[in-house]
């Protein structure tokens, strides 16, 4: 799921218009409904582009391909790709030296680690990590539904965990189901009919019955964060850096923010000789983990408030939603949130491009 700041920096670095059209969707509105209540009722929440100004609320887009492009835009700009593994990091007075698995080694005024969840740069580094697993599972497949989804991203919280809809451009829509690890194991043992059956139990059919047209893939769930973004001379980046709940869908698009701010940073600093300068790194740590760590306690606070069936934290987040729902300046704030064009991201991303139409992959005209 890509906001509005994401897709203007995909558009800069010439991948956004490359995408093809079939491996995007954007969604026009977004319904939020806590499982005691009913998707269409007093209780549920609901955002719309046009409340905002926008042409649509973020796009869903194929990962395999936004990977392939942005590989092939990075090689038209110049980068090298070295197709190896990463064996050491050395950090010296006046370089960083790496050793590749291919035998190689490289020297660099500046090493940028992006290499997710399990970073090697981050062990090698000895960098520590903070927070905890979750227990849970996201399991994500795609599935048709008997009714359209109508250019929406459906979310229904359950006690168990969360359940959301993703509209995909060939009509179908992509799942993301949180749920305990043991659960998660029950579920993908079932065959494919059995499983659309539980998960219309999930989804109260809020889009009609369900048919899996994909395998079901599940990925482990945790809050993790870095003690530290940057050493001397390298600077981690996305879920080397983070790792937070996917119930917003703002993973990615915070690593695309890290890659923005400290695109910044560096073109502040004008000397390339300057790139690995602590002081200089430092300048962007500060400034995402202003971003970064609230958000991540968000998301936590979010799962934990809404994953249970407590009764009085159910009246509660009731309650809440329905207060959110009557206060338009709210449902704005959090609608440019989750574009990204509110908060502290770089100036460059919070305007649009000249050249840059957010609305290529809208259906709306």
């Amino acid at each position: 799921a890509l906001g509005r700041a994401s897709q203007r920096l995909l558009g800069i670095c010439g991948v956004w218009d490359r995408l093809p059209r079939d491996r995007v969707c954007s969604y026009e509105r977004m319904r939020v409904w806590d499982a005691s209540r009913s998707a269409d009722g007093p209780g549920a929440l609901c955002f719309d582009c046009a409340e905002v100004g926008e042409p649509d609320l973020g796009s869903i887009v194929d990962g395999r391909a936004l990977q392939w492009h942005c590989l092939q835009a990075a090689r038209a700009a110049g980068v090298v790709v070295i197709e190896a593994g990463l064996r050491d990091v050395a950090i010296g007075e006046t370089c960083a030296r790496i050793q590749a698995t291919d035998g190689r080694a490289i020297s660099a005024q500046l090493v940028v680690g992006a290499d997710g969840t399990s970073s090697t740069t981050r062990r090698l580094l000895g960098i520590d990590t903070a927070g905890h697993a979750y227990g849970a599972d996201a399991l994500v497949a795609h599935v048709r539904t008997a009714k359209p989804h109508h250019n929406t991203a459906w979310q229904r919280f359950l006690p168990t965990g969360p359940l959301a809809f993703l509209p995909l451009s060939d009509g179908r829509s992509s799942i993301v189901w949180s749920v305990r690890r043991e659960q998660a194991a029950r579920l993908r043992a079932l065959d494919a009919a059995e499983f659309a059956s539980a998960l219309d139990a999930a989804s109260a059919e809020v889009l009609g019955r369900t048919e899996l047209t994909t395998p079901v893939a599940a990925f482990p769930l945790r809050l993790q964060y870095a003690t530290t973004y940057v050493r001397e001379r390298v600077a981690l980046i996305g879920d080397a850096a983070h790792v937070v709940h996917p119930l917003a869908g703002q993973g990615l698009n915070l690593g695309l923010m890290d890659c923005g701010a400290l695109a910044s940073v560096l073109a502040a600093a004008h000397d390339a000789k300057a790139f690995g300068d602590l002081a200089v790194l430092r300048r962007y740590e500060r400034w995402r983990k202003s971003e970064n760590l609230p958000a991540a306690a968000a998301f936590d606070g979010v799962d934990r408030l809404f994953s249970n069936a407590d009764p009085a934290l159910t009246a509660l987040r009731a309650a809440g939603l329905q207060c959110v729902a009557r206060w338009p300046f709210a449902k704005r704030l959090f609608a440019r949130r989750a574009l990204g064009l509110a908060g502290d991201a770089p100036a460059f991303l919070r305007r649009a491009p000249a050249d840059f139409t957010a609305s290529r992959f809208s259906r709306r005209k």
